[in-house]
């Protein structure tokens, strides 16, 4: 199991995981998009509306008649209606239902670090999970730091 681990520096979460969940599509994969923050909800829901002029990624807001049938589930709680084996935790709060999946991004910034740095140490031993860090330059692009 892949736990990447997200250092926000640079851009927000809403900036940079429509180019993520758009990666998770083309891999064929499904996503659920957790956060316990209601209007960080809407604001990746925004987000992923417009992150690119030419299209939209298909996602939907959990609660609806057709969150089965969503690409990308948002949501606030670990639960993939949409039959998802990857999940984004983007309030910058791990937690440890999203080991049940195939893969885990976990974002967080500055005001969550102490806490994603205890996910990471309990983590980092555990038998079958992959633990990586990445970390934004100061352009906002990904570096793999561990």
């Amino acid at each position: 199991m892949q736990v990447d681990f997200y250092h926000l520096t640079v851009r927000p979460v809403e900036a940079v995981l429509p180019r993520i969940a758009d990666r998770v599509l083309e891999s064929g994969a499904r996503l659920l998009v957790v956060s316990a923050d209601e209007a960080q909800r809407e604001r990746i829901d925004g987000a992923l509306w417009t992150q690119d002029k030419e299209s939209f990624l298909p996602h939907g807001l959990a609660g609806g008649a057709h969150d089965a049938d969503q690409p990308v589930l948002i949501g606030a709680d670990v639960a993939a209606a949409n039959g998802a084996r990857h999940v984004a935790l983007v309030d910058g709060e791990w937690r440890d239902a999203a080991l049940d999946f195939d893969r885990a991004f976990h974002f967080f910034d500055e005001a969550s670090i102490a806490a994603a740095r205890t996910a990471w140490r309990a983590l980092s031993g555990r038998e079958g999970v992959e633990p990586r860090y990445w970390k934004q330059n100061e352009q906002g692009r990904w570096e793999r730091v561990a």
